[in-house]
């Protein structure tokens, strides 16, 4: 039997150590050896029971179900709702040894070289490039865990190097998140080459490298990646100070690859040149299910593109984001018309743009026709002395993928559209 266990806050590495060993209570009354393990850390952290130790059983008690889907570990370091002390290169020293043993078989722990963690959440710590080489090395050998996040640690492009040689030999990591770990341009191209190798890697964040260069080699790299792989169903590169050329590059290259469904190419710098290949691709890719343009430039001709490809060509997307991309009444209403003749697309995401009364219309009548569900949009039609308005709702793709909300009012099916559209890992 395997744990999942659920773990809101940072550890020290005394507590990591001990914690490999038993993650739950309920396992400890089955298995009284385990108790001894336990007895024996206390011990050794010369006090009765460590207030830590407790505090970890007690939330695996709560949280946690014994499941035959493997061991979690949420070590996030933003949690918002309850302040908690970060993750370091020190502690990363101490928790490496999860990754290669604590493996429960029939209720005894063998040091086999194979854990039964499946995903490890370290987001928003403080691990840096050194932290970096030892999770690098331990995924080396593991022959378990499937999801990875690293997002929010300034690994550098060293740090991301590491990731790179680990992905020419891992071969059972589905899930990396890398995004706003300060990777630079080697790291991106070591990345992209060894992703030509790779074969069981599913889904990639690569959002906001550093990029000193404006000449586009990464995108041109990845771009030469997607020629090859024909594993990698998730990509994103947001933030990559991406042009028109590059988003051409992707194009082509996308035009041959039967394995890609979901592109992020949001907070870039791509207008409606660049969008026109994106239409020219949607007439005739049919693998890509979800498209995520929010915070570019591609204004209502970019849109009016999109809209062309979708109304005559395409019937794979089912998410569309164009958020914040200065368009106004013409290239929303033609976006809202080309659902009408799309039955394929259900989710579509136009808020920060400049919403007018007619495209208020247009998305209201959506809606009212059952066309466009609530939970697949994020705004919200209402009425005011006769004409019709739209209101901002806290949906999205990926609204909620750095962070939690303070209250259950969003579902997160709603929030994280994307999850459910494109379900990557099962570990979340």
């Amino acid at each position: 039997m395997v744990m999942q266990v659920l773990l809101p806050g940072s550890v020290c590495s005394a507590c990591l150590e001990s914690y490999s060993i038993f993650p739950n209570k309920r396992v400890m009354s089955v298995f009284p050896d385990l108790h001894l393990h336990y007895a024996q850390a206390c011990r050794d952290l010369s006090q009765p029971e460590n207030p830590f130790v407790a505090r970890v059983l007690q939330e695996a008690d709560k949280n946690g179900e014994i499941s035959t889907k493997g061991m979690t570990l949420k070590l996030a370091g933003n949690n918002h709702l309850a302040p908690v002390p970060r993750v370091t290169d020190d502690d990363i020293a101490a928790l490496v040894p999860v990754l290669y043993q604590a493996a429960f078989v029939t209720g005894k722990v063998f040091p086999c070289g194979n854990s039964s963690l499946r995903y490890l959440n370290l987001m928003f710590n403080d691990i840096g490039t050194s932290g970096a080489e030892l999770i690098a090395e331990a995924l080396h050998s593991n022959q378990s865990l499937v999801h990875l996040r690293m997002t929010g640690n300034k690994i550098g492009n060293q740090g991301g190097m590491f990731f790179a040689s680990m992905l020419r030999i891992n071969s059972t990591l589905e899930k990396l998140d890398l995004g706003d770990c300060d990777l630079g341009l080697h790291c991106l191209i070591s990345t992209s080459i060894a992703l030509t190798q790779n074969k069981s890697l599913k889904a990639i964040n690569l959002n906001r490298p550093l990029l000193s260069s404006q000449q586009e080699e990464t995108t041109v790299h990845v771009a030469w990646m997607l020629r090859i792989n024909s594993s990698l169903v998730e990509l994103h590169l947001g933030k990559h100070g991406m042009k028109n050329f590059g988003v051409e590059r992707l194009c082509e290259a996308l035009y041959g690859n039967s394995s890609l469904r979901y592109l992020d190419l949001s907070c870039n710098s791509i207008t409606y040149d660049g969008v026109k290949s994106l239409g020219e691709l949607l007439k005739r890719n049919k693998t890509l299910r979800i498209l995520d343009l929010s915070a570019n430039r591609i204004e209502d001709n970019g849109a009016i593109y999109l809209s062309e490809a979708l109304a005559t060509r395409n019937m794979t997307l089912h998410g569309l984001s164009v958020v914040s991309n200065n368009i106004t009444d013409e290239g929303l209403v033609a976006l809202a018309h080309a659902m009408q003749a799309n039955t394929t697309l259900t989710h579509i995401y136009i808020w920060g743009n400049k919403i007018g009364t007619n495209a208020s219309v247009a998305f209201w009548e959506l809606i009212e026709m059952g066309r466009l569900e609530q939970g697949c949009t994020d705004v919200v039609p209402y009425e005011v002395d006769g004409e019709v308005f739209l209101a901002e709702l806290s949906h999205g793709l990926d609204k909620h993928r750095y962070w939690a909300p303070r209250s259950a009012t969003v579902e997160a099916g709603a929030a994280n559209a994307s999850l459910g559209i494109l379900p990557v890992s099962e570990f979340l």
